[in-house]
């Protein structure tokens, strides 16, 4: 019997404090999160943005415990994928591998390579693609395989999304239908979608499906439910000055709230896992935002995690990836024919579209560059008597 195993692919998160700042770091040196027309930027800027961030993020994770929940959810994941696979007839070891904090992907691989694995399914644990997450770990993954002939030898296969799969459609219909069954009105309340979001330039000039997928696995988990309840899809967790896509979360529920709304049924829709973004930014800056501005009953839709559904669902993509042809890192990256290779597109000169949104990337540097020298206290500006 060949060795087979499984990834699994997140983001990561903090274990503790004291992780914030490099965790932070190591998420915007990534070029798919903060694109710059320079690499030589990217580790500067990285440096500049954790500083800025870190005390306030702390102050987030304090709140939640001091730590993300996001390694010991996902490692809970991976045992009852496991067993499942188990029960099921397949015998394969379970992987864990995060973009931007322990486990790391390449300590993964490493143990991958240990193991003598000769069959791997690479499955990311975020239901819709987007260059900034999958993607991002696809492209690791490649050039990792690109630079290492023993990984070579293992035959892989990529499981690039997994937005409308039957079993995650009914895990989330499950999900929301048991929070919906609480509210004071079932019927009446809200439903109310709210997903990770990206900068528009990620949609409009890279080609990311990532738009798309969002709206299709919301529109097919309403039609899983075939309930009456109206339903809104928004984007949370912005970073910087550049447009994000639209709605955005607390600027729709206050729009929902004016409207006399008074029961919202909050559903994390891009995420698997409880973690800073439904514990702390739902669970308590949108619940704030909902309760100032009238809602009377908040409820938020729990995560996947390890509902034996989901579980379930996670299984059969994996058997389904075994039996398929092999799908190579290189299909992954580019599922659509517009989706482009980093950098996105090349430098314009003049008034055009990509130039704003260079000239607006370049601003945001400069506005951070400042700060930092108004909160250090030192700095060019400082030696020159500008400040």
């Amino acid at each position: 019997m060949r060795r087979v195993g499984v990834l699994l692919l997140n983001l990561g998160g903090p274990d503790k404090l004291d992780d914030v700042r490099p965790f932070l770091y190591n998420l915007f040196a990534d070029p798919e999160i903060i694109r710059l027309p320079s690499p030589l930027l990217q580790a500067p800027l990285a440096w500049l943005i954790s500083s800025l961030r870190a005390k306030k993020s702390q102050e987030n994770y304090q709140k939640i415990g001091g730590g993300s929940p996001l390694r010991r959810i996902t490692e809970a994941q991976a045992q009852a994928l496991r067993v499942q696979l188990q029960q099921e007839g397949q015998a394969v070891n379970v992987y864990i591998g995060m973009r931007y904090w322990h486990p790391f992907t390449e300590e993964a691989i490493a143990q991958i390579k240990q193991d003598n694995i000769e069959e791997l399914v690479i499955l990311p644990l975020y239901p819709q693609f987007s260059i900034s997450t999958s993607g991002s770990s696809f492209r690791l993954l490649e050039r990792m395989w690109a630079a290492d002939p023993e990984l070579q030898k293992i035959k892989y296969t990529v499981v690039p999304s997994w937005y409308s799969h039957p079993g995650y459609l009914q895990a989330m219909a499950n999900l929301v239908e048991q929070t919906l069954d609480r509210v004071p009105h079932p019927s009446q309340a809200h439903v109310f979608f709210s997903a990770h979001g990206v900068p528009v330039s990620y949609i409009e000039e890279a080609g990311d499906p990532y738009q798309q997928e969002i709206e299709a696995s919301v529109a097919l988990i309403m039609r899983q439910m075939n309930r009456p309840n109206p339903f809104t899809l928004a984007y949370q967790s912005r970073v910087g000055p550049v447009e994000w896509l639209r709605p955005y979360t607390d600027e729709a529920i206050a729009a929902l709230a004016h409207e006399g709304v008074k029961e919202l049924v909050v559903v994390p829709i891009s995420f698997v896992s409880d973690h800073i973004e439904t514990l702390e930014e739902i669970d308590m800056e949108y619940r704030e935002v909902a309760e100032n501005a009238g809602i009377e009953f908040f409820a938020r839709v729990p995560a996947p995690d390890t509902d034996p559904t989901f579980i379930k669902a996670l299984a059969d993509l994996v058997i389904q990836a075994l039996r398929d042809r092999p799908i190579a890192f290189s299909e992954t990256i580019r599922p659509q024919p517009n989706l482009k290779q980093y950098p996105p597109s090349p430098w314009d000169w003049g008034l055009t579209p990509s130039a704003e949104v260079w000239n607006g990337r370049l601003a945001m540097l400069g506005l951070l560059a400042l700060l930092l020298e108004l909160w250090l206290g030192q700095g060019p500006l400082h030696a020159v008597g500008l400040i």
